[in-house]
């Protein structure tokens, strides 16, 4: 399994961006895709994440109201748009999935996430 992100880079405070990640060998559907972030110094936290048929979104409350996850099954790619970009949005993202095994929607976290991508560095300047 691969996961391929994309589409970080520096970018004003307020400004926006378009992460993309790219999936592959796995079956696309079955898995809530997640994406993560890491701030210097500090601990891997849950962004958005968007289940299979992208029926359902969930968002962290520091991005909510500012960023929109979506996916495109038939590319096999997800996407996580970020808008008002403030300077405490610096990190790497991470990209992730989760195998979607119930009809009950449990948040990704880091222990219950299986495959991981790479990261993006995104950075806002003041």
């Amino acid at each position: 399994v691969q996961l391929q992100a994309s589409g970080g880079g520096l970018v004003q405070d307020g400004g926006s961006l378009r992460l993309s990640c790219v999936a592959s060998g796995l079956i696309f559907e079955s898995y809530v895709m997640t994406w993560f972030r890491q701030a210097p110094g500090k601990e891997r936290e849950f962004v958005a994440a968007i289940i299979g048929n992208g029926g359902f979104t969930d968002y962290a409350d520091s991005v909510k109201g500012r960023a929109s996850i979506s996916r495109d099954n038939s590319k096999k790619t997800a996407y996580l748009q970020l808008n008002s970009l403030k300077p405490e949005d610096t990190a790497v993202y991470y990209c992730a999935a989760k195998g979607q095994t119930t009809i009950l929607y449990i948040r990704p976290s880091l222990s219950n996430t299986k495959y991981w991508g790479q990261g993006t560095l995104v950075t806002v300047s003041s």
